[in-house]
């Protein structure tokens, strides 16, 4: 079990310490699951007031806040300092040394120093890995794949035909990368394109006939980037699907064919982007936002949770709402709606009198 000071802790989080107690710390915890050998994680109000319920005598803490008769570490960043102590304890998953037996390895896959290949690995012909990378139990890597150093592939990845891959890649559980665009055409107008430009639908198509369109592109992926379980992203029809450098995907997220999404975006679970998105550098996608199909998304946009998004949007923007607006206009659109009840309670009010005023006109 690892074990630490509280000055090592505090050095190792760029803390200021205000020792009362000195304890061994060899694990974190919230308040009320905390123990003298817990390192309290009291990082806003309401772990705050439970260290008074607490067993611990050390508390992480945020700058300025002093607790009488516990140990402190006051850090300006809590969430930051959380993290670097969560690598702290941290234990990664079991990793088999060298190639497992069970493997299957194309004589031709060409594998870097230290590369580890759990069991039932499949990895295809030409596909290159680089060195220090690990891939676990039940993977498919197709062929001629190209996967950076020092990533880690946890169970039951797929990745497909030529998906170039960056360095420091993280790949959680299910991640399938390069499966074929949702890519459809047929021999006349479908309802969609009718729809779209005549705004009706009014022909018979039972005889419609839907040719699949096929993915010659593939998938590229830049480095430190991290994708969540269960996520796909789509190979492109013609050019490659891109996903910028120190990017973070969470779980359950869809990125359709052609898409180019920037650096340093963060996409949270449930969203679905549709096919030759263009999605900028430092985006935050919330939770089950979707987003149509050839829009452009500019740098540093803010889009919410649960968002319908069917249009382009600049730069900087903050997006909201079915139908997604910018977030002044949809402040505005609220305001209206709350403007129309008392309008409409006034002439349920006045209703009668408007009534007698009509009769009295007719008379």
């Amino acid at each position: 079990m690892k074990s630490f000071t509280v000055d090592e802790i505090t050095q190792i989080v760029g803390g200021m310490l205000t020792k009362v107690a000195s304890p061994e710390i060899n694990r974190i915890a919230p308040p009320l699951l905390s123990d003298e050998h817990t390192l309290a994680l009291a990082l806003g109000e309401e772990e705050i007031a439970n260290l008074a319920k607490s067993k611990a005598k050390a508390a992480l803490v945020p700058l300025g806040v002093q607790i009488d008769g516990f140990t402190t570490i006051e850090v300006e960043r809590p969430r930051l300092a959380m993290m670097k102590l969560l690598n702290l304890f941290y234990v990664p998953p079991y990793v088999n040394k060298d190639v497992h037996p069970t493997a299957v390895v194309d004589p031709s896959a060409k594998l870097g120093a230290n590369v580890c290949i759990g069991p039932n690995v499949v990895i295809g012909a030409n596909t290159e890995i680089g060195d220090n990378t690990k891939i676990l139990a039940n993977t498919y890597i197709g062929g001629g794949v190209k996967i950076g150093t020092n990533c880690f592939f946890h169970p039951n990845v797929n990745i497909g035909d030529r998906v170039q891959i960056g360095n420091d890649v993280i790949l959680n559980h299910g991640v399938s990368l390069g499966a074929d665009g949702f890519s459809f055409v047929t021999e006349n107008p479908n309802n969609i394109e009718t729809a779209r430009q005549d705004g009706k639908i009014d022909k018979d198509n039972s005889d419609q006939v839907i040719f699949k369109i096929p993915s010659i592109g593939s998938v590229v992926i830049g480095n430190n980037v991290e994708i969540g379980a269960n996520s796909t992203i789509d190979r492109g029809t013609i050019e490659n699907t891109t996903i910028g450098d120190n990017t973070k995907i969470d779980d359950l997220v869809m990125i359709g064919h052609n898409c180019k999404v920037g650096k340093g975006c963060l996409i949270v679970s449930q969203v679905g982007i549709a096919g030759s998105c263009v999605i900028g550098d430092r985006v935050v996608i919330a939770g089950q936002a979707g987003l149509a199909d050839h829009i452009e998304i500019g740098a540093d946009t803010i889009i919410t949770a649960k968002a319908g998004v069917t249009k382009s949007f600049p730069e900087k923007s903050i997006i909201v709402g079915i139908p997604a607006v910018p977030r002044k206009e949809f402040i505005k659109q609220l305001k209206t709606m709350r403007d129309a009840q008392d309008i409409f309670a006034k002439f349920r009010k006045y209703e009668p009198l408007l009534k007698e005023f009509e009769e009295n006109l007719t008379k």
